[in-house]
């Protein structure tokens, strides 16, 4: 029996764990209190990951699907050689259009995504996918036209905020705050607080807050004008504010001044006082703050939200404060930038989209497989990923799926994506390496967590690091050893600093500039020989310290790392590889915030002009679906669900069927009970459901969660396989985000 210390993968809150593992398994799992952020704290999903750790669906061996659709097993030679040789068949003859990437670095697992970019420079393809692309490119897209660049990226400071609005989010079930229900908890109770919850349910969050306004699905652009519109025209902003930090103002007073505010508060079906209350509220408090979720980032007018809900908190001066909603730093490059305006990156062939953020939507990838031109998508790789069952209409997916010449799946487990692969490579599991995640969203203080290996990899899987490293060489890209490098990676790094070696490195890709897309599988082979058992995979955190140390070293040093500007950098990666709790990496000051905005003004930018038309546009803007009696939530968070990452259904102690959440009096209507089984149909598809009665959602709404449909053990799906109700043309017409919160669907009994 041993006790170490490791992070929680579900969510992007990553709390850390003390563990008791006996015999390969966990059997007890508690929060580590010397975690720099969540400091003990852990939820009762944590508590279950051996069920992820231990199933009878891990891979434990390369596979090679047959034409008769069975699976062979075959070595990492034969796999990652014929690989090779398919890919580079295709670059040659098709060029790099032809191939894209789907995930890498999922799950919490961002160490592996480091290596898995690789592939797509290898490949001379920008065509890269993920399930950032179907929540958050809206936000994304917003924040480079606010701030300057779409890694400005904006968090909140709930804990010291005198008024808190929670908008489209549970966080309670969903979390996304550090500590949420320790945080909530302490809202509640202190009577000088106040909490709002947005939200069509009475979720458990709601069931706490002060107010909760119980708003019709699909009309949060409505609510949130509504409340700049009272803002504005009783001059609750904060004027000096928006003359010293932002440019803009003058043509957005305008528009909001011009708010129909009766209607717009009609059509969310809320008291008008209600509205009126809270946008006082919120623009009078000391120090306030905004939370949002996917309830508004994948329902109707979804990038108008994310810019809507930018301005409560920035009309009023609640930005870079404390209390407020600030910018922060990144350690890992989970985003880049790519405005539609640059050149550079390509738009796709079918739909002619741009990339937001480096990403292209899911919502579109069916299509460009499927298009009939030459330069359609050939190849893929799908790492750490399931979008067969995780993005809108399945059945789409699983047409486009099926004619790809080459489709490659890096994972865990045999997962419903996996069934349609060519080849078959199984990754070890996230307590099999070290590894670690990019969702460091903290700020003033910032903290990084290195989890070290716990396990040996099961059999024959390998950590993306060297599955990408090894194909790399099979294609001739990289060599499979760096002498100079190794030689010089092996000098006492405390007397170095590794200045030696970084420089060596330098001089290395500018002497070879080909090998510069791959300067993490160099590190990897070179730098990682040296490091701590299992600690090779980090190699790349060197140059990423380093980077962060330049551009932050003032805040690096009040967080107690020390060195100079050539040495700072190493002495952070040094305490990021020894310490198993986590790191405090950087604690900035509420001035530096000015400094992460990426204008050459310094400023925010508030007038965005699609934006505004798309606001202007709004008062005629028609209701989707009238001729369905429901609106489905769809992916609702619950106790028990956590996307893709769990496929053993014995994890959950309730809702062991995802259930159809419906009110008993539409129940009733229908001739529904609980525990009755009912067809929910969509335009796009039909499922099998069971439903659950719940007096806490509106009346004409139905919720059903994310995380179930999967073939555990060959079994027929366990539970809903709710993308086969989603349809990729119902989205939004900027960003191609999925709205999923608000798809409309009728529901029957199931005929017996």
């Amino acid at each position: 029996m041993t006790t170490d210390n490791t992070a929680c993968i579900l969510c992007s809150r990553n709390c850390g764990l003390t563990v008791t593992i006996e015999n390969g398994r966990f059997t007890r799992i508690r929060g580590d209190d010397e975690h720099p952020v969540s400091k003990g704290y852990i939820c009762q999903k944590a508590a279950r990951l051996e069920h992820y750790q231990n199933h009878a669906d891990r891979l434990t061996h390369p596979l090679q699907r047959l034409a008769d659709g069975s699976f062979v097993r075959v070595s990492w030679d034969e796999a990652l050689g014929d690989i090779a040789r398919r890919l580079i068949a295709i670059r040659e003859k098709h060029g790099g259009r032809a191939f894209a990437f789907y995930g890498g670095g999922g799950q919490g697992n961002h160490l592996g995504g480091i290596y898995s970019q690789q592939l797509h420079k290898a490949m001379q393809s920008r065509f890269v996918y993920s399930s950032l692309a179907q929540e958050k490119t809206g936000d994304f897209w917003v924040n480079g036209r606010l701030f300057g660049h779409q890694t400005c990226h904006t968090t909140e400071d709930v804990e010291h905020a005198d008024y808190v609005l929670f908008i489209g989010t549970n966080p309670y079930q969903a979390h996304g705050i550090p500590n949420a229900r320790d945080a909530l908890r302490d809202l509640q109770r202190d009577p000088a607080r106040t909490m709002v919850v947005v939200d069509p349910r009475r979720s458990e969050t709601a069931k706490q807050a002060d107010i909760h306004l119980q708003i019709r699905p699909g009309t949060d652009a409505f609510l949130m004008l509504a409340m700049l519109g009272i803002i504005v025209r009783e001059s609750l902003h904060d004027r000096d504010f928006l003359s010293r930090r932002c440019q803009g103002f003058a043509q957005l007073e305008q528009e909001l001044l011009a708010v129909p505010i009766a209607d717009y508060v009609q059509r969310t079906e809320l008291a008008a006082a209600d509205v009126e209350r809270v946008a006082r509220g919120f623009a009078t408090a000391r120090a306030a703050c905004v939370r949002i979720d996917l309830g508004i980032q994948q329902t109707l007018h979804s990038t108008l939200n994310s810019y809507l809900e930018k301005l409560l908190y920035l009309v009023t001066g609640n930005f870079g404060k404390r209390g407020g909603n600030n910018l922060h730093s990144f350690l890992l490059p989970l985003i880049g930038h790519s405005d539609e305006r640059m050149q550079k990156y390509p738009r796709t062939a079918h739909h002619r989209m741009f990339p937001i953020s480096g990403l292209y939507p899911p919502n579109i990838l069916p299509d460009e497989i499927a298009h009939a031109g030459e330069d359609r998508i050939r190849a893929m790789f799908v790492d750490s990923s399931n979008p067969v069952l995780t993005a809108a209409d399945t059945a789409a997916y699983e047409r486009a799926f099926g004619k790809l010449e080459l489709l490659v799946v890096v994972d865990v487990a045999m997962t419903e994506t996996a069934r349609m692969a060519h080849y078959v490579l199984p990754a070890a599991s996230q307590f099999e390496k070290w590894e670690a995640v990019g969702f460091n969203l903290e700020f003033p203080a910032n903290a990084f967590h290195l989890r070290h290996g716990l396990f040996p990899p099961l059999a024959e899987s390998l950590p993306e690091a060297e599955i990408y490293t090894r194909l790399l060489e099979k294609m001739g890209e990289i060599p499979p050893r760096f002498p100079l490098l190794e030689r010089l990676a092996g000098l006492e790094p405390q007397i170095t600093g590794h200045v030696l070696f970084l420089g060596a490195l330098a001089a290395t890709l500018a002497r070879k500039p080909r090998w510069q897309p791959y300067a993490a599988s160099i590190l990897y082979r070179s730098l990682g020989r040296t490091l701590p058992e299992g600690a090779a995979l980090a190699a790349p955190l060197l140059g990423l310290t380093t980077v962060y140390s330049r551009r932050h070293s003032a805040a690096v040093r009040r967080a107690g790392h020390r060195g100079n500007k050539l040495t700072l950098g190493a002495a952070l990666f040094r305490a990021i590889i020894e310490r198993r709790s986590g790191t405090l990496m950087s604690t900035h000051t509420f001035d530096d915030t000015w400094s992460l905005i990426h204008h050459p003004d310094r400023r925010i930018h508030l007038a965005i002009p699609e934006m505004l038309a798309e606001l202007r546009a709004l008062a005629s803007a028609a209701v989707p679906g009238a001729d369905f009696p429901f609106i489905l939530m769809a992916g609702e968070r619950r106790s028990y669900n956590a996307n893709q990452i769990f496929r053993d259904p014995a994890w959950r102690k309730v809702d062991r069927h995802g259930a159809l959440r419906l009110h008993p009096a539409d129940a009733q209507k229908l001739g529904l009970s609980n525990g009755a089984r009912a067809s929910c149909r969509s335009a796009t598809g039909e499922v099998e459901v069971v439903v659950e009665l719940d007096d806490n959602l509106r009346r004409g709404t139905a919720t059903l969660p994310h995380g179930y449909g999967q073939r555990y053990r060959d079994s027929t799906p366990t539970g809903p396989q709710i993308n086969r109700l989603t349809a990729a043309a119902h989205c939004d017409p900027l960003t191609r985000t999925p709205f999923h919160k608000y798809v409309p669907v009728h529901i029957a009994p199931v005929a017996t």
